[in-house]
């Protein structure tokens, strides 16, 4: 067989067949119990090889995040919490490679709680999610965020649902690491400084809810229960994702308890984050975009035909450069209420101004996600998608134990079942370049042999189809990536 007519058979059988993105998968295992000590986060192949592995003293308390200096960053279940819920956390550290300890910080204290996520920032710095504990009242000694007069009941809230009598608002919180254990807080956000109520005149913030979608209800929804994860709490919306573009300089945030998703300036300083005005959008730190169910702010029907989303979470945008990118994804836990879970891509209504459009009804599009994805799977916390460069979304169904990837078209190319007995929050896929090791020339997805995956992975880099060009594909030595490349394995695969 000549050249052309090789290149011809494997061109042809990269195009009808499917393929799974050739990348590393990482995760951390974690359980309810607290008894639990098999703690460890894993980097998998797609041969479901385990190519590295972490361990913890803490269970996790979402996903980790793996840097192009091959060190972790990993948030964690403090053993003592001053607030608890699901998802709580309290603690991040940083591993080297080799599993040392880098940094560590843990972040609770009688006013804040991180819970759920973090963000890696460009800058080194993590953004941080929080609970914020209010009172009912709050004086002059105060030492709850607000100060004086700004507890719950003063601020235009009729009742809790919780015998703490407390409402544990959020916050965002922006740290730089500081040496091996400490943080320089260098931004905040905090929800309490854009609320709106409609009880009366008498407190602050007084106003028609409906005409103010870039503020939240402070009496929407109800605030704690009696019987949390760890007994009476005060959680009231519940933020379980945050995300980060840096394009735009906004955060996206999503909170099951409301069943919306709500993005941010980021461009703002501390003081124009709390108030209305300042920053790229000239809105402060009122919400830009809201996404999900209009009830919240006063709009939709009574019959929740206009709610969208239902306990969601692990919102982010589509990076630059992927196929929808500066989109969202997005996990629906429960799609239209029921015991099944869905995958959405949405179109923000975003401006040349960089804010959000209404539509004349005073809601926010889209009227539906642009591609949605509702296989058999379903879980019930947790969870969430992420696209990947060739256009694939890599699903992670937390209760099921399970990472799946998908194409556009909706098919299966990769179905991995976690067996250690845990749940995972979430995985993310990194391509295989993403880290440096040492190579092999010819070696692409560095599984210590030459094949057909090879072959159609340099195909993909020659095509500039969801891989750039690596060294290990510089098969010839030609200080470039090209067809040659190509015919070149397969002549040292077949022997010739």
């Amino acid at each position: 067989m000549n050249q052309n007519n090789i290149i011809i058979v494997i061109l042809s059988f990269y195009i009808i067949s499917a393929q799974a993105y050739e990348g590393l998968t990482l995760f951390s295992a974690y359980s309810d119990d607290p008894e639990e000590d098999e703690h460890y986060t894993r980097l998998i192949d797609n041969n479901e090889n385990i190519i590295h592995s972490w361990t913890h003293e803490r269970g996790s308390a979402s996903m980790p995040y793996l840097f192009q200096d091959s060190t972790l960053l990993y948030p964690y279940r403090v053993v003592n919490p001053s607030m608890c819920n699901g998802g709580v956390g309290g603690g991040i550290s940083h591993y080297t490679w080799d599993g040392d300890l880098l940094w560590n910080y843990e972040f609770f204290n009688d006013s804040y709680q991180h819970h759920h996520d973090i963000q890696p920032l460009p800058d080194g710095n993590i953004l941080v999610l929080a609970w914020e504990r209010h009172t009912a009242t709050q004086d002059d000694e105060t030492e709850y965020y607000g100060g004086a007069g700004r507890g719950w009941s003063e601020m235009g809230r009729t009742e809790v649902q919780n015998p703490l009598n407390q409402m544990w608002g959020e916050a965002i919180f922006e740290i730089e690491i500081v040496g091996t254990d400490d943080i320089n807080i260098v931004w905040e956000w905090h929800i309490w400084d854009h609320l709106i109520q409609d009880v009366g005149s008498d407190f602050p913030n007084y106003g028609n809810v409906s005409e103010h979608p870039e503020l939240m209800d402070i009496n929407f929804g109800e605030a704690g229960d009696f019987d949390g994860m760890c007994g009476p709490q005060g959680d009231w919306i519940h933020f379980n994702a945050i995300d980060y573009n840096r394009d735009l300089d906004q955060i996206v945030l999503s909170s099951r308890l409301n069943s919306e998703i709500y993005v941010i300036d980021h461009s703002t300083t501390t003081d124009e984050a709390a108030d209305h005005t300042g920053g790229n959008s000239g809105m402060g730190g009122d919400f830009l975009y809201r996404w999900g169910n209009p009830q919240v702010y006063g709009l939709g029907g009574d019959d929740d035909s206009d709610q969208l989303l239902d306990a969601q979470h692990g919102v982010n945008w589509i990076p630059t450069g992927y196929p929808g990118a500066g989109n969202l994804i997005l996990f629906n836990n429960f799609y239209y209420g029921g015991w099944q879970s869905a995958v959405y891509e949405l179109v923000p209504p975003l401006n040349s101004n960089g804010t959000y459009d209404l539509n004349t009804d005073g809601t926010f599009g889209p009227i539906a996600p642009v591609w949605l994805y509702a296989g058999d799977f379903f879980s019930w916390i947790q969870s969430g998608a992420f696209r990947l460069p060739n256009g694939n979304t890599i699903i992670t169904v937390t209760t099921a134990a399970r990472i799946i990837e998908v194409e556009n078209n909706l098919n299966i190319v990769w179905d991995y079942q976690f067996d250690g007995g845990q749940m995972i929050a979430r995985a993310q896929k990194y391509p295989l370049d993403y880290l440096f090791p040492q190579y092999s020339i010819g070696d692409v997805n560095f599984d210590q042999s030459l094949g057909l995956t090879d072959v159609l992975m340099i195909s993909d880099m020659v095509s500039g189809v969801g891989y750039s060009p690596t060294p290990p594909a510089d098969v010839n030595q030609d200080g470039s990536v090209d067809i040659s490349d190509v015919v070149f394995l397969v002549q040292t695969i077949m022997g010739n």
